[in-house]
């Protein structure tokens, strides 16, 4: 098999090929992940810029960044800004198995995926509430307040966002389920990140938050996992509607 130096980005264009218009960044994903694994491409290896990868994949650029983005979230490429996307290593070492499944396969995998993620949300907001000390719930406060202030600021949504659900996970007090959840968020955050589009989402998703913390405040349990399943449910239906409409492109 070939090994191609850093800058041959035109032998990887040409071991790609063509998947037609209409491919999602899934496959996308996927396929990439087969030429690093199939082929000796070297760590450190530059990889064609994205407008020369849509043309060998025959997809549209979208469709090439959002696979470049999940590939960076698990680990595989590392993309800097003014320089381009690199290799980081020997793709069957850096991406188990037992995650690619989750993020690379079909719009089905991924609503199951989701659905894995809400079970497990669920269990943890009743864990924790009973687990968790008043320090955390102060602190947990605080990243619904950040949610309100920052709800025209994407970025800063999206982190207070993450810091909430980290802070309760950890407040179970159960590394496996903290694990769990932060490795499955992982796969879906290349979506989810996306799903909040507009001030009626971020609205809904601030109050759903928000009754969360209430309720593990309030210390009661099961309000706490009633809360986070009604949650989990809408914010499926974001994400289901987000990955729909990138699969599109």
């Amino acid at each position: 098999m070939p090994v191609y130096p850093t800058s041959a980005t035109e032998e990887i264009s040409a071991a790609l090929g063509a998947m037609g218009a209409g491919s999602a960044s899934s496959a996308v994903a996927k396929r990439l992940l087969e030429l690093f694994t199939e082929e000796s491409i070297s760590p450190g290896t530059r990889l064609p810029p994205e407008r020369q990868l849509a043309a060998s994949l025959a997809v549209g650029r979208s469709a090439v960044r959002e696979a470049l983005a999940a590939l960076e979230i698990l680990g595989v490429v590392d993309v800097r800004p003014g320089s381009g996307t690199y290799l980081r290593g020997n793709a069957s070492e850096l991406l188990p198995q037992t995650l690619s499944w989750g993020m690379m396969l079909s719009r089905t995998r991924t609503a199951e995926l989701a659905e894995v993620r809400g079970a497990l949300e669920t269990y943890a907001a009743r864990l924790a509430t009973e687990r968790m000390s008043d320090e955390s719930i102060e602190v947990m406060r605080t990243h619904v307040d950040e949610m309100r202030a920052s709800s025209a600021d994407f970025a800063r949504f999206v982190e207070a966002d993450l810091q909430f659900h980290l802070e309760l996970a950890r407040s179970t007090d159960n590394t496996v389920l903290l694990d769990l959840l932060q490795s499955i968020r992982s796969l879906l955050r290349v979506w989810s990140d996306r799903a909040v589009q507009d001030d009626d989402h971020a609205r809904q998703a601030i109050e759903e938050h928000a009754a969360v913390y209430e309720a593990i405040a309030a210390r009661d349990p099961d309000a706490a996992a009633a809360a986070m399943a009604a949650h989990m449910r809408t914010a499926a239906v974001r994400l289901a509607g987000t990955v729909q409409t990138h699969a599109e492109d």
